[in-house]
């Protein structure tokens, strides 16, 4: 930092470079220096006592996940859907996952951070010398900083402490299907008080229909033409996978008469939705199966088997839509609407999934798309630009992009003429007054390149 601050060098940070759909390692400023930290990949601590991990950024889910696993250690991680990407880097730009740890940034506890002159900070109780907290109580004393390294450009995030979960005294994965489309403002508005009161455990997820056949099938297999499939090829799939248009996948955590009581009130909860069916994995005879796969998934075991959706229509290209919205079904519903019928206008199969948070919901659409076809890569340009500005309208912002619509996003964040974005640049000023470190990361550019139009 301190070399590339003499010679004025602009660097794009990356821990492994792996935030596919959201922009690789790419920097948004062309010309800037790639700084990639994969080989900063020491495990530095993993305290089971108390139950938490000390990294640098290089260390994946995978690294962690063996770890933990050679020295038989009673953890479980949450991971996201692919296990190759830094546990550091996921967390700093709000990854979930899908046990009760599953907001990651949440279960972060103490940062070492280089900042853009090369000074090097602890946060929290890290600040105080010979403590022995850092890893245990988040706030330490005075300001809680944290939190502005998370998707920004005001500091490299060399060591963090993450929260691990300890390993329960019983697990007990599950499947619930629904039949139609408009079961899901159903669905939400029953999972809701069912999630606030804990009974739903974990960060449990709303799939679609397409999504999970993808991970699995191929859209050649049950469809050739051109567009999105119909409605029939939608009911074969359903039948043939047995799935529903939406496929809840959650899990029970504890110990046996725990989880039955919270199975019985979930599946008395859920029974009320005609033609909702109810799976453990004994139920499910097929393999390769959707639960089988979510049931590692939600139990920590890190993956890279949903990559298997690129190979729905071929073409290898994905761009995530992340909007964030209330947890109710009126809200479900309406955001469903709007985004599917957009990506069924521009062509595309409606690929995505609500993540049910204590009280928001993240409705992530994956967007698959032939990334050698220009053609293709227009209609996503317009598409994208599109649902921004619709949900928008409606009162929805995106939490995670990819790096070509940093801009994009962080302007519909505009409430009292942009003054959340004015504090950014007041923060960026202060830490990074050469402007060199990660220039546009989310929508944050250094003062000599905020009006230039082709930066």
């Amino acid at each position: 930092m301190k070399v590339a601050n003499e010679f004025r060098v602009p660097l794009w940070v990356v821990s492994r470079g792996k935030n596919f759909a959201y922009g690789g390692a790419a920097p948004v400023l062309s010309g800037s220096v790639v700084l990639d930290l994969s080989r900063m990949n020491r495990i530095l601590e993993v305290n089971e006592k108390f139950g938490y991990a000390l990294v640098e950024p290089g260390v994946s889910y995978f690294d962690l996940y063996r770890y933990i696993e050679e020295r038989g250690l009673k953890l479980w991680l949450d991971v996201p859907d692919p296990g190759w990407g830094s546990v550091v880097g996921n967390a700093l730009d709000h990854g979930v996952g899908y046990t009760p740890y599953g907001d990651h940034f949440m279960m972060q506890c103490g940062m070492e951070v280089v900042l853009p002159t090369g000074e090097v900070v602890r946060t929290g109780m890290g600040a105080l010398p010979g403590n022995n907290t850092w890893q245990l109580f988040k706030y330490g004393f005075g300001p809680y900083v944290d939190g502005i390294f998370s998707q920004s450009n005001f500091g490299i995030v060399t060591k963090m402490g993450i929260w691990l979960m300890p390993e329960p005294a019983g697990y007990r994965p599950y499947l619930i299907t629904f039949p139609r489309e408009e079961d899901i403002e159903q669905v939400v508005e029953i999972a809701r008080p069912l999630r606030l009161n804990n009974v739903i455990q974990n960060a449990a997820t709303i799939r679609s229909l397409v999504l999970d056949a993808a991970v699995f099938a191929a859209k050649s297999q049950y469809y050739h033409g051109d567009g999105p499939i119909p409605d029939s090829v939608a009911r074969r799939i359903m039948e043939d996978l047995e799935i529903g248009m939406w496929n809840f996948c959650g899990a029970l955590y504890g110990p046996p008469p725990i989880m039955d009581a919270l199975w019985t009130a979930i599946r008395d909860s859920f029974s009320s939705i005609p033609g909702a069916k109810f799976y453990f994995l004994e139920d499910r005879k097929r393999r390769p199966d959707i639960l089988a796969h979510r049931a590692e998934t939600m139990r920590g075991i890190p993956k890279l088997t949903e990559f298997g959706f690129l190979n729905w229509n071929g073409g290898g290209g994905h761009v995530g839509f992340s909007p964030v919205s209330p947890t109710t079904g009126e809200d479900a519903i309406k955001q469903y609407r709007m985004v599917s019928r957009r990506v069924r206008e521009y062509g595309f199969d409606y690929m995505g999934l609500m993540a049910i948070g204590f009280r928001e919901l993240h409705h992530v659409t994956v967007v698959v798309y032939n990334q050698n076809d220009p053609e293709e890569h227009r209609k996503i340009d317009e598409l994208f630009a599109l649902l921004v500005r619709e949900a928008a309208a409606e009162g929805y912002g995106e939490y995670r992009t990819h790096i070509h619509y940093m801009d994009m996003i962080a302007r519909t964040y505009s409430w009292n003429d942009n003054a959340l974005m004015k504090m950014h640049e007041k923060i960026k000023d202060a830490l990074d007054p050469n402007g060199i470190l990660s220039p546009g990361k989310s929508g944050i550019w250094p003062k000599h390149l905020r009006e230039r139009s082709d930066a």
